[in-house]
């Protein structure tokens, strides 16, 4: 496994200061004057307790509170995986790729779209540990249909860390499913490690606009009261649950995740949380989600800047798109979000392999080469190496006019270093391509991931933890 990627390009930054501030201020007038329904009594009574104005289900947050709340959030902390090797700075300039999940259909290794099993997650599992530049397992990348929904969850959780010694996502389907998600980390890490630091993540999504649910906040409550983050995700539709324009929907989907992030803080003051959403915008002809849209790619540059002015870290959504196959549009779409998280300085880039039909189906084809591009991404937000500068320039003095550096002692010890080699790509000649069979990349890269998996070896967990789990 790659290291977490310690960012060394300059972001995109569109908004001047003052922009940044008339956001905030809009956010926080959004969290005053509007306020923001939290349908869960727990909640309610908690928000009473913290000193904020509560009138039935809505809450209004003065700005006051709310920054003194978000500034006890850590900026960064490690991830602590199963493998100690394994385990992640996170937040700043780190960041790290974690793979698609929710998907409730596969494209299989024939390349057919139907149901996902156990033995589908499970596969998803170990292709994720077997690719470098993936530092998670996710949790439900798909979803497990041959498993009552009751114990699905455990299922999910089970398969996350067995089949891999990455950190992993903890499932938060209902507050009782996140204790048991709780329990099962006890298991495996000890209670007083994870007092210590974080070693799985849930994600809680809002009801955009403005509304968090019981479902999601008491998910929430579950990890934080184990000092476990959370992702405070609004779950934004630009133009359908939001204004149609993006610098209001921005301020709209900020108070937003401001009041689910402030809430963190009083469950436990301290606990690890980050910035998250989900964001797509909607088309105005038909109503469906976009994915590698201008605007999106806007949005995620201005949530960067908004999450770095908090002090808080972030995340984002990687290779999003809504082709029905693994086709150019999906590529197209893909390459598009990942530029733009990457130069928004994301720090917990999700949904980076697999992701295609809108997050309908997770792809086997497209999970090997969305990896592969996020080693390439790797590659590039590393920056430029200056490592070898002055013995490349005593190079070109060796080779002089009209010679070639092939042979060159520099050349030679450089070689698999200098220019990423993605193996997901035919680079021959046509005549060579024909000759090998005219193999197209989603016949490759079904190839590549049934190798993967002849290859796998299981990280085996101690015979008694994975008993007890």
């Amino acid at each position: 496994m790659l290291p977490a990627l310690e960012r060394n390009l300059p972001l995109c930054e569109p908004m001047d200061e003052g922009q940044i501030a008339r956001i905030d201020a809009a956010s926080m007038a959004i969290l005053e004057d509007v306020g923001v329904v939290f349908r869960d009594e727990i909640a309610l009574a908690d928000w009473r307790r913290a000193g904020a104005d509560v009138r039935g289900d809505r809450v209004y947050l003065d700005r006051g509170l709310v920054r003194d709340l978000i500034s006890t959030i850590p900026s960064g902390f490690t991830y602590r995986a199963r493998n100690p090797e394994r385990s992640l700075p996170f937040g700043g300039k780190h960041s790290i790729f974690v793979p698609m999940t929710g998907a409730p259909f596969l494209r299989d290794l024939e390349d057919v779209r139907r149901w996902p099993a156990i033995a589908d997650l499970n596969m998803f599992h170990k292709l994720a540990h077997m690719s470098p530049a993936l530092h998670s397992s996710a949790h439900h990348i798909v979803e497990p249909m041959d498993i009552v929904v009751s114990h699905r969850h455990l299922h999910i959780t089970y398969s996350s860390m067995r089949y891999s010694d990455k950190t992993f996502m903890g499932m938060t389907t209902s507050g009782r499913n996140a204790e048991d998600v709780m329990e099962m980390c006890e298991i495996l890490f000890g209670r007083d490690v994870m007092e210590k630091t974080p070693v799985v993540t849930g994600n809680c999504n809002g009801n955009s606009p403005l509304v968090w649910d019981e479902t999601m906040l008491s998910a929430m409550r579950a990890f934080c009261r184990r000092n476990q983050p959370v992702l405070c995700s609004p779950f934004v539709l630009g133009g359908a649950n939001t204004p149609a324009s993006v610098a209001p929907a921005v301020a709209q989907l900020n108070a937003e995740a401001l009041s689910a992030l402030a809430y963190t803080q009083v469950v436990r003051k301290g606990c690890p949380a980050i910035y998250g959403h989900y964001l797509s915008t909607v088309s105005m002809k038909s109503g469906a989600p976009m994915a590698g849209t201008p605007e999106i790619s806007l949005m995620n540059f201005m949530i960067g800047q908004m999450a770095r002015f908090y002090g808080v870290p972030w995340r984002s959504s990687n290779t999003l798109g809504g082709a029905k196959t693994f086709d150019a549009q999906a590529g197209y779409e893909s390459a598009m979000t990942m530029n733009a998280v990457l130069h928004a300085g994301c720090n917990y880039i999700w949904h980076s392999a697999g992701w295609n039909e809108a997050g309908m189906h997770c792809s086997m084809a497209k999970f090997i080469v969305d990896a592969e591009q996020c080693a390439m991404a790797y590659r590039m937000a590393e920056g430029v190496r200056w490592d070898d500068f002055d013995e490349a320039l005593q190079a070109v003095r060796d080779v002089g006019p009209g010679g070639h550096y092939l042979g060159h002692p520099h050349t030679l010890e450089n070689f698999q270093r200098a220019f990423f080699m993605p193996e997901m790509f035919d680079n021959n000649s046509i005549e060579q391509w024909q000759a090998e069979g005219s193999v197209e990349i989603n016949e490759r890269a079904i190839k590549r991931a049934k190798d993967m998996l002849g290859d796998y070896e299981e990280p085996k967990l101690d015979a008694g933890i994975n008993e007890a789990l």
